[in-house]
């Protein structure tokens, strides 16, 4: 149950990052861009999971069990997938950031898997040149440290704030890798034979 939720947390808002032209976002484009990414139908269906999976397990076993454990659960993913939206909006917005992933003109895999991992660190600016990804680790580390705030407090911590705000760019990597290659898999998938 574990891998499947990993999976699914990381395909979450792949596919909508796949076809894109390099034609700069307006900041409408921008809110829409990370509202569909935090809020869409899969993501709604990745935190019921998230918090089936915490209930099952019992963790925050301050929240408690049954309807109310289970509420918190979800409320704390949903809160702090707003609270990661609204920091990456502000910050791609104000620096002028596009949040999209472009995939490679490059052929093979580690050229192709670099390119996704440079593509984490890095971010396209609205003028076409190239900077650090400051929405997106602002965001990571921000959420993460904020969301903190409402866990019990043995998880209050500052260790736990890193970790999870590496957690958050691991699944960023992991979601720029699928979008590289997932039009490739996707294509040997369908193929047809005559």
């Amino acid at each position: 149950m574990r891998s499947v939720l990993i999976i699914a947390l990381i395909c979450q808002g792949s596919v909508a990052v796949i076809a894109q032209t390099p034609v700069a976002l307006s900041v409408g484009g921008k809110l829409g861009f990370h509202t569909e990414r935090a809020f869409g139908p899969g993501s709604m269906a990745i935190f019921a999971l998230n918090a089936g999976y915490l209930q099952m397990t019992d963790d925050f076993t301050e929240w408690g069990q049954g309807a109310a454990g289970y509420s918190k659960r979800l409320g704390s993913s949903v809160a702090s997938s707003g609270i990661r939206t609204v920091l990456a909006f502000g910050l791609d917005s104000t620096l002028r950031q596009d949040p999209r992933y472009f995939r490679s003109d490059s052929t093979g895999f580690w050229p192709r898997t670099g390119h996704a991992l440079r593509g984490t660190i890095l971010t396209r600016t609205d003028s076409g040149g190239e900077t650090l990804s400051t929405w997106r680790l602002g965001s990571a580390y921000g959420a993460a440290f904020i969301s903190n705030q409402w866990y019990p407090d043995r998880f209050n911590t500052v260790r736990r704030g890193f970790v999870n705000g590496s957690t958050r760019m691991g699944f960023d990597l992991a979601k720029n890798v699928i979008s590289e290659f997932w039009p490739d898999i996707k294509r040997m998938i369908l193929r047809r034979k005559p």
